[in-house]
Parts: C-alpha cells; structure tokens; sequence
C-alpha cells in the first residue's frame, strides 16, 4: 500500500485531528536522541496519536490487514533509534495520552496511561506520600510507557532497581489487534504468580510484542530523611573497593554515582563554581529513609570510605545536599560542553559491567579514546555497575564521525569482554541490535520464535532488539 492511500486510510478510520501527514511532521518523528537517526533520519509514512485504546486497536487492525509496520513512541527521549520507524510504517506517537486513570492508595497502586510523564507521576503520587522509585534522568521529559518499554532505571537503581519489578499489570494491543491484559483482568494484588508472566515479557521489549495502553504500577511509601555523601579518592581502584566494602557492611544506599576525572574536569570547565576537587574519582552515596536510619547508614559510610578517601564530607542539610550533588545532574550537560565546536553523541554511553570490573573498564575507555584521539567523560550509577560514556566530537567532521563509532563498538565488545552488558538501562533499539547473538548465545533463537508467536507478520516496531 503507498503512502498517499496509507494516509487517506487513517483519516477516514481515525479523522484529520488523530493523523499527522505533513512532510515537516513526519520529520519531527525521524529521529530521537541517538547519534544513529542524526547520521540515518527516517520518516515515517504516517504518524498517529491516539486519545484511547479503541484508537490503537483501530490502528493496529489496519496495519495488520495490510502488513504496515507499526512504531510505538513517547516522548522521543530514546537514544537507542527505538522508537524510530527505520523500515517506514506508522509512528504510533503516545506521549499525549497522558492520563492518570487511578491512584488506588490504599492498594499502593496507581494506573496510568503510556503518555504519562515521570515527574508529574510522582508529584502526583506525593499528595499521599507514595512515589514510583525508579529515577531516570530524564524524569521531567520521559512517559511512563517508555520507562516500561525500556526497563529503565536510573540513579536509584542500586536500592530501588528498575522499572520491571514494579510494573503490575499491562493493557496491550497485540500485534493482530487483540487486547489482552495481564497480571489478572480484575487483580489488584501486589503478588501474583498465576499463570505465565507475561507482564514481565512486555516489559523490556521496546515494543516489539504489542502496544502499551494502560499500565499499573506498584507504589512505596515516602522516604522521612535523606543524607548525601562525597568521598574523593586519588586512585580509582579504590573507588569501587569502597562501594563494595559499604556493602559488606550491611548498607544499602539508595544510589551511589562515580565522576572520574574526565567528568571532574568537565564539570569544572562548564561551571568552575562547583569547584570538584581534581582526584582520579569522585563517589557520591545517597542514602534515604528513616532519620535515625539514615545517620546511623552515613555513619558507617564515613566510616568505611576515609580509609582510602583523601576527603569525605556528609550532610543531611537541604542546602548542602544540593550542593554536593549539583556536580553529578551537570555532568551530563557538562559533557556536551568540552569542546566548543563538539557535542555529545548517544551511541555507547550506558554499558553495565561487574562491580570489580569498573575501574579497569574505566581505564580501558580510556585508552580508547586515546586510540581514536576523542575526547570520553564517563560516569555513571557505580552501585550497580552502569557507566556512562560520553564521547565528544564534531559531527560536522567526516573523519571524527568514522572514529567514533569504531570507538563506540569497542566499548560495546569490551563490556561483553568483561562479563558486562551493552546496555545497562537505555535498551537496544536499532543502536545495539548486532550484538544480540555475542551478548545471548543461543537465547536469541527463543527471543525470535516468542517475536514470531506475538507477531507472525513483523509488523511491530521492526529492526530492533535483534
């Protein structure tokens, strides 16, 4: 079916206010945040935004009955290529649908549809002093159904890990149309082990099974108290040594974040007010709950951290613990500012590797960049083992750009090497799709047959994962 008839089709099922067709639209929804769509933009043949589920099963019938791709999308804030329609299709855009359709309190619950932005959530949640932990950094642009798609996760993960354990319950527009819903058609429990999980099958696979249409989640209760902690080391390996012997001692932080020295020097560059002491490593541990807890927590974090720290400071003061963390939340913005005639590019930036691997893939980053003469700033969640790369070019430069991917393919085999993984919390998309079979093994085989039996026509959101 052409394009010119593919549009006509979902202005007569859906009407004009529901189907974007411009070429300036269609635009807008060729790329995301990943340095793939600014190298390969690719339009969509039409985008749809739906205001309910009839119209994503509407949708989702046409695109069956005439082998359309379908793409799932949020806010776009991906930087995989992921929601991204590579091979045409329809972009499915559901970051308006942004309803929340129940706060259950006292089930600590809440239903929510995929539009749904993570900060909002949890402003909302806080009214009765429950909040959804898991905290990306993108919370204030990011959907609920993205986080679900993707598994995401963030800086809290060491303590509250990511999305999945908390996802209860999905609405799904199969790819054939069929609605199902899973974790009970009436439950409202917080446990459930009745019949095959297929909640957790959704969950993580950026769209490549169904879509996403309603969502209920499970909530917690409010931490009373907070502490942050900064400790500065001049050897890097004595950083996660540090991490782990916290651990050993029965301390749990909510998050715990690494700045190498690229990011120190970074960090300085953009905002020379912050004034991070130059050290090989900096690590800041954040600790949450009850008061008494939370001090008796940075206590023994003191404790442990000054025999290595050359500098250990704690604080339970708003003001301070702002401070202390103002260096991390820039980091990322810090990054893109090394060079003036540079940016930031998504490619390889979120591997995961082994606790007692991080200081030599720190290390071994780089020296990599030192190969291909790119400037890296790492950083990332050390708690559980996330770390973010940063490299910097000039994507106007043809030679620059070359370097840098082969760059970011040999990070992407050195956290494999190591007993890691290529991406810790951002997800596959189109990016990381050619290391599956390196990654899983076999595995990938039963990945595809589970694809085929959801999805026989290939429909939904292909080109990604595998």
């Amino acid at each position: 079916m052409g394009t010119a008839t593919i549009k006509k089709e979902l202005i007569k099922i859906l009407g004009e206010k529901k189907v974007l067709t411009d070429d300036l639209d269609l635009m807008y929804y060729s790329y995301d945040s990943s340095f793939l769509t600014r190298l390969e933009p690719s339009n969509p043949d039409a985008v749809v935004i739906p205001a309910s589920t009839e119209d994503v099963q509407k949708t989702v019938r046409f695109a069956y009955e005439n082998n359309i791709n379908i793409i799932p999308r949020g806010a776009g804030t991906g930087e995989t290529g992921g929601c991204i329609a590579v091979n045409g299709g329809i972009v499915l855009d559901l970051s308006a649908w942004d309803e929340i359709v129940e706060i259950d309190a006292e089930n600590m619950q809440v239903i929510v549809r995929p539009g749904v932005i993570h900060a909002n959530l949890n402003e909302q949640l806080a009214k009765f002093n429950l909040f959804f932990p898991p905290d990306p950094g993108s919370s204030k642009m990011c959907t609920i159904g993205g986080m679900v798609a993707n598994n995401a996760s963030g800086l809290r993960a060491v303590k509250y890990w990511s999305t999945e354990p908390y996802v209860l319950g999905l609405e799904v527009v199969m790819p054939n149309g069929d609605i199902i819903i899973t974790g009970g058609m009436k439950a409202r429990t917080i446990k459930n082990v009745s019949g095959l999980n297929l909640t957790k099958l959704m969950v993580g696979s950026e769209g490549t099974l169904g879509i996403i249409t309603q969502i209920r989640l499970r909530c917690f209760p409010v931490p009373k108290a907070r502490g942050i902690a900064m400790a500065v080391f001049d050897n890097l390996d004595d950083a996660p040594a540090t991490v782990l012997d916290v651990y050993q001692n029965g301390v749990l932080p909510s998050g715990i974040e690494i700045l190498d020295s690229s990011a120190i020097k970074a960090v300085n560059e953009f905002k020379p007010e912050i004034n991070l002491p130059e050290a090989e490593a900096i690590l800041l541990f954040e600790v949450d709950g009850n008061p008494p807890s939370v001090e008796y927590e940075g206590e023994i974090i003191r404790n442990v951290a000054v025999k290595r720290a050359r500098s250990f400071e704690w604080s339970t003061d708003k003001k301070r613990m702002a401070e202390l963390w103002e260096g991390r939340s820039i980091t990322a913005t810090a990054a893109a500012r090394v060079r003036p005639d540079g940016s930031r590019i998504f490619a390889g930036e979120d591997i995961s590797v082994p606790l007692s691997k991080v200081a030599d893939t720190l290390r071994a980053i780089r020296n990599l960049g030192e190969k291909y003469g790119i400037r890296v700033v790492n950083y990332g969640h050390i708690g559980d083992g996330n770390v973010h790369t940063a490299p910097v070019i000039n994507p106007e430069n043809p030679d620059e750009v070359e370097k840098v991917l082969q760059l970011v393919h040999e990070i992407h085999l050195l956290a494999i090497e190591v007993g890691g993984t290529t991406t810790g919390e951002h997800g596959v998309g189109a990016v990381r799709r050619c290391y599956a079979e390196a990654e899983h093994g076999k595995a990938v085989e039963y990945m595809r047959k589970i694809k085929e039996a959801c999805d026989p026509k290939g429909i939904m959101n292909p080109g990604k994962v595998f």
